[in-house]
């Protein structure tokens, strides 16, 4: 191709958009391989995604049924997915080339890990500091250590996941 075509120049942004939706499609099936071992575990355990559910819905947690707590819940992890696309896409133009993997997608290793640590950190603040608050006084007041120690522990076991399903996910869309 001629240097100056319109694919050429669109390339960056169309890059960018397949990162975005790579992303958020690597978040939802990780949510996907996290909710049946989250969800049979105990309600405890899946306490998070009814918290989130009852602040988008404007009802109390005990009012929220497993169908809207799964849809926040995959919610969540699509738009964790599409944060984690984007920092990758960023981390791979800050440091390309480092840590190349060949045969997963080629995925680079370097800036995949700092995009599921972004992701991941950015999703834990993002309910522990303004979904939990908003969840009501008496969820914050009681229970919010232990609702907020929960979804500690799932937006790890979320990072992990996507951490393994996400170069799949490149492979599969490449």
């Amino acid at each position: 191709m001629n240097p100056g075509t319109v694919f050429q120049l669109a390339s960056p942004a169309l890059s960018f958009v397949a990162d975005l939706g790579v992303g958020a499609l690597a978040g939802f099936v990780a949510a996907l391989a996290l909710a049946l071992p989250v969800r049979r575990r105990s309600s405890q355990t899946f306490a998070p995604a009814y918290v989130a559910a009852s602040v988008l819905r404007r009802k109390k947690p005990d009012e929220i049924g497993l169908r809207d707590a799964s849809v926040a819940h995959h919610g969540a992890g699509a738009l964790a997915g599409a944060l984690y696309g984007v920092a990758f896409s960023a981390f791979s133009v800050l440091v390309p080339g480092l840590g190349r993997v060949d045969g997963v997608a080629g995925v680079a290793v370097l800036p995949h890990l700092l995009a599921v640590a972004v992701a991941v950190l950015s999703g834990y603040a993002a309910f522990a500091y303004l979904v939990l608050p908003r969840a009501g006084s008496a969820i914050y007041e009681e229970q919010s250590t232990a609702v907020r120690g929960q979804w500690l522990r799932t937006s790890l076991v979320f990072g992990a996941t996507l951490t393994v399903v996400a170069p799949f996910v490149w492979s599969s869309a490449a």
